[in-house]
């Protein structure tokens, strides 16, 4: 299975798909997509925030484009009467069989669909699971089958993705079966775009060059999409400190108020300001 195809203007795509970051992905998972897999191709994926690798790995799913893309979060109870009964119901001797756990009923589905289509399964929270589990998968990755007390399967390896995300320390044998990527907490990565991007001439470089020294004092970016919210209030809003404040708080993720409040910031801030009047002209300013 070859999804390497589908990486190209993969930062735009995860954006698509709910995922936002500065940060460019390109290089691991083209290491990871391109790679000779002898094994059921195995994304570790990793991160000090859970919620950021939930989204990478559900945007990254739905980018890829396969024909089918499984989630299951093992924070999810897995109810003793399982979601279904695969055939047959009842055995040889008539006795109704056992039902499905929730999870096992999602690992046969995603096999059995790798049989044909190209598949991805996303298991999250695997640290919430058994211990057991964590060499059950291992199993699975190198020998292609899924077994439980009522089915048997096999995924097809080239056709099938798995990845996991856990908060605790996965099972080393399953970990060194697989390759890690490292998903940022914040933007930390200066994303480049230059006043064109957002339909402006050079002359709003001045501006960007003082924002840019404040994004750098607090170590921390907006996204294009919440610049280019920035950048619009920049234009047609913000006339002084306070409001600048203000639109760069409530349009980025990470950035809390007292750290544009601070003492050390407020000459970039005022910088900045400054800048914008230069390039708006003194009769154009409205306060």
């Amino acid at each position: 299975m070859s999804f390497s195809a589908q990486l190209n203007n993969l930062q735009q795509r995860l954006a698509d798909n709910g995922f936002e970051s500065n940060e460019d992905y390109h290089y691991p998972l083209q290491c990871f997509f391109k790679a000779r897999h002898q094994k059921i191709p195995l994304l570790i994926i990793e991160g000090q925030q859970q919620r950021r690798k939930t989204a990478f790995a559900n945007a990254l799913g739905r980018a890829l484009q396969p024909a089918h893309f499984f989630y299951y979060d093992f924070a999810q109870q897995e109810a003793a009467e399982g979601k279904v009964d695969l055939p047959p119901s009842k055995d040889e001797d008539g006795v109704r069989a056992k039902p499905v756990s929730d999870f096992n009923f999602i690992m046969s589905e995603a096999c059995a669909h790798s049989e044909a289509d190209p598949t991805i399964l996303v298991l999250d929270q695997l640290h919430l699971t058994d211990f057991k589990n964590h060499i059950r998968l291992y199993h699975f990755v190198n020998d292609f089958n899924w077994q439980s007390e009522q089915i048997s399967l096999r995924a097809n390896p080239d056709n099938f993705v798995l990845m996991l995300i856990s908060s605790e320390v996965i099972y080393h044998s399953l970990q060194k079966s697989g390759y890690r990527i490292w998903i940022h907490e914040v933007n930390r990565q200066a994303a480049n775009y230059q006043p064109q991007d957002f339909g402006l001439d050079s002359s709003f470089e001045p501006v960007f060059k003082a924002m840019d020294d404040l994004f750098s004092e607090l170590g921390l970016y907006p996204s294009l999409s919440e610049l280019k919210h920035i950048v619009y209030d920049m234009q047609w809003h913000v006339r002084d400190e306070q409001q600048l404040v203000y639109s760069i708080y409530g349009w980025t993720e990470n950035i809390a108020l007292d750290m544009l409040q601070h003492t050390e910031v407020q000459p970039l801030i005022r910088q900045i300001i400054a800048s914008l009047h230069s390039w708006l002209g003194v009769d154009e300013v409205i306060l």
